[in-house]
């Protein structure tokens, strides 16, 4: 599942109509997040302590087998709303803020870093 990168290219969709490439490059990254087992996997990495976390802590907190935690967390590594980084044996995840900021610039919602 190859999704395209999310470029800062459009007002929010609140205020001007999107163009038919800019809805399918949102739409494709909200439907990644849509998955609740995905959701749930990018909350627990971007909530860790030190804002990464170890493929080999999510797999109990999910309940589901490393092989799906394994792929659902390359769903999100593809759509760039994580970063994957391989430390010896384990990969490590840490969430991309920016790619964050486009879908929540999208939405006309105030990013992170702006709201009081």
């Amino acid at each position: 599942m190859a999704v395209q990168p999310i470029a800062p290219c459009c007002a929010p969709v609140v205020e001007t109509a999107l163009s038919e490439t800019q809805a399918q490059q949102l739409a494709a990254a909200f439907k990644v997040l849509a998955d609740p087992v995905r959701l749930r996997l990018f909350s627990l990495v971007a909530a860790a302590p030190d804002g990464e976390a170890c493929a080999c802590d999510l797999v109990e907190p999910l309940g589901r087998s490393q092989p799906t935690v394994s792929h659902h967390l390359s769903v999100l590594v593809e759509a760039g709303l994580l970063i994957r980084e391989q430390r010896g044996r384990w990969a490590w995840f840490r969430p991309v803020p920016e790619r964050l900021d486009v879908l929540r610039e999208a939405l006309g919602a105030a990013t992170a870093t702006s709201a009081t």
